[in-house]
């Protein structure tokens, strides 16, 4: 078969192996200092130490990790640090070194975090070392015959909106995408999302062809006792994925799925959260590529923690500078940004990177989730968010840079699923939250179930140990009980809200909600951060609401001012669709939106939200070769 162009080798790089050489030696030097479990009695001693190191991984660590794969993998990765540390405790006192205690984890990641330290102090970014460790296992497993087309590798960033994208790479901050923009082989487009503006309607549509009834983030099904149904969870996300495939997804023919919310029906998947509760499917041979190079896995834990302290330092300068909007981010948050921000974009390059070289897999599809989790806490244009572009803009460079081992061309299409507007939330805003401003307007004796809260905002926030799975499932069943015992369940989706009366298990009409709540409708109308609602009226249609006037959807009429004005062309066909869906709330509820300072508010205690329509959350990225759209 013919070979697009002539592939190169990576070289050698004296310099990069230098600053390896040294960042060990002072990394195992450090840890000695500082006490914590390596005791050294002479520094020449550290050096011998980490020659032989380095040769005992070159003829060995192959075997090990093709030996230990299977632990590698089960335990995400920690197992190469302890591989690593066995290693050291086990020949450490050859040279009258002793690695004992917190040291066999400590010396591994020190060595990692110094070299990486000095590798960005020296500007040193060549990963021709990680690239010829991958080659070398590609190369065994490649097939004999080359296909002689190129493959596609489909790079989604998480919640970047166009404008923004267009900002980052004026500033400079996105020098890779710049590039790419800029040459006469890729054409950057907008494309606009539903008005559920979020990654479960975005990804169904794009990677099965099907969003029908995604109403939201999450949504009730009255008809099937109160379920709540959302796009996440360990068992809602594999329901909804068998609803919305038929079999022939975007992936089903030799695709690979990369950090996922939907499989696009391929079985080559990793954390794809459709099918992460199958454990045959956890074990992906493409894992090895992360482990290739015996120190990789630590600087990615060194990358991971030096991404908390960052963390702990952001929410140190947005509380002394009085940032605004700003939010309560928590302990929690800041090991959650760090996976996402770090850990699963790591793992997503390396996966992608050792896919291309073995050449065989014709398209694959990855979501880099990090610009969307910090935008959301610290803001869509923060510093923190310029921060996640740039390392962004780095990946989509080491895996073009990729494509020159690769045995066959692969062509790059880099998107995203949704956009976020920035704003203040309806707490702040308001001065209490939107479930106990509903609840005032309905009678006193009706139960409430609400969920407002942005913990679940997307399903990054559900990669958690196999071990706390089952805790997981039995809070899914005590919330369903809740739910079904509820008369009234008021939900969030960024800046989109919806209430369902559930007593009815139909969808009640514009007059029947009048009738039987007749201080809600106006109550919701008249709040000055509602934009407008969405309602079905008996005798005139699907109905958009808002202070001063009616947009009749059927018929395209308004009577008084128009409701949907700024919240864009489509936005009439966007409510009209959604209206058909067979669970839409009684009443669905999108905040107001400021034009001049482009901002919403969010019914989540979230900074930059979507979910909804009104600013960036709807407006997308698109960036193509011009040979496949031709």
């Amino acid at each position: 078969m013919e070979i697009y162009k002539e592939k190169q080798t990576p070289k050698r790089s004296i310099k990069r192996s230098l600053i390896v050489f040294i960042g060990n030696v002072l990394g195992i030097y450090l840890i000695s200092v500082l006490g914590l479990g390596a005791e050294v009695s002479q520094f020449d001693d550290i050096i011998f130490l980490v020659l032989f190191i380095s040769l005992i991984n070159a003829l060995l660590w192959p075997i090990l990790t093709r030996i230990a794969m299977p632990f590698l993998v089960l335990t995400f990765g920690f197992g190469t640090l302890i591989l690593n540390g066995l290693l050291l405790q086990i020949f450490a006192p050859i040279f009258d070194i002793e690695i004992k205690g917190a040291a066999m984890i400590l010396a591994p990641l020190a060595m990692a975090a110094v070299t990486t330290i000095l590798s960005s102090l020296i500007t040193i970014n060549d990963d021709s070392s990680y690239y010829r460790s991958v080659l070398r296992d590609a190369e065994k497993k490649r097939k004999s015959n080359i296909k002689d087309y190129p493959g596609v590798i489909i790079v989604e960033i998480d919640g970047l909106a166009y404008e923004v994208l267009c900002e980052a790479v004026e500033r400079g901050e996105m020098p890779t995408v710049k590039k790419m923009i800029e040459s006469k082989e890729y054409n950057l487009r907008m494309w606009e999302t539903d008005l559920s503006s979020q990654t479960g309607a975005s990804q169904a549509g794009i990677l099965h062809g099907n969003n029908e009834d995604i109403v939201a983030f999450r949504w009730i099904e009255k008809n099937n006792d109160n379920q709540m149904m959302q796009c996440s969870g360990i068992t809602k996300v594999p329901e909804l994925e068998h609803r919305i495939s038929d079999g022939n997804g975007l992936l089903v023919d030799n695709g690979a799925s990369r950090s996922n919310l939907f499989s696009g029906d391929t079985d080559n998947v990793i954390f794809t959260f459709s099918k992460i509760m199958d454990f045959k499917k956890l074990y992906n041979k493409a894992w090895y590529s992360v482990f290739s190079n015996p120190s990789n896995f630590a600087r990615i834990v060194a990358l991971f923690l030096a991404d908390i302290i960052r963390e702990i330092w952001s929410q140190i300068v947005h509380s002394v500078k009085n940032i605004r909007p700003r939010i309560k981010r928590g302990i929690v948050y800041i090991p959650t940004r760090a996976a996402t921000n770090v850990f699963m974009r790591e793992i997503n390059t390396s996966t992608l990177i050792g896919d291309m070289m073995i050449g065989d897999i014709d398209v694959a599809y990855s979501t880099y989730l990090g610009y969307d989790e910090i935008a959301h806490h610290s803001g869509v244009r923060d510093n923190d968010a310029w921060f996640a572009l740039r390392e962004m803009d780095k990946q989509i460079k080491h895996l073009t840079d990729a494509n020159k081992y690769c045995p066959r061309d692969y062509q790059f299409v880099i998107q995203s699923d949704h956009g976020q507007t920035n704003g203040a939330t309806f707490t702040q805003r308001y001065g209490e939250t939107f479930e106990d401003f509903v609840k005032s307007l309905l009678p006193e004796d009706m139960t409430m179930f609400a969920k407002m809260t942005s913990n679940d905002d997307h399903f990054a926030g559900d990669y958690t140990p196999f071990s706390r799975k089952n805790k997981k499932i039995k809070k899914e069943k005590e919330e369903q009980q809740e739910l079904s015992d509820s008369e009234v369940i008021v939900l969030a989706s960024g800046n989109l809200a919806m209430i369902y009366l559930t007593q009815w298990s139909q969808r009640l009409t514009y007059e029947e909600l009048n009738n039987f709540f007749p201080e809600l409708i106006p109550g919701i109308i008249n709040n000055e951060y509602v934009g407008f609602i969405l309602v079905k009226s008996q005798e005139h249609g699907d109905l958009a609401i808002g202070k001063n006037g009616t947009y009749y959807l059927d018929s395209g009429e308004i009577e008084g001012e128009n409701p949907l004005e700024g919240f864009g062309n489509n936005i009439a066909r966007h409510l009209k669709r959604t209206s058909s869906f067979e669970h839409t709330p009684d009443i669905l509820v999108n905040s107001f939106y400021d034009e001049e300072a482009n901002e919403v508010c969010a019914f989540e205690e979230l900074v930059g939200s979507h979910g909804g329509a009104g600013g960036d959350q709807i407006q997308t990225v698109y960036i193509v070769p011009f040979k496949l759209e031709g």
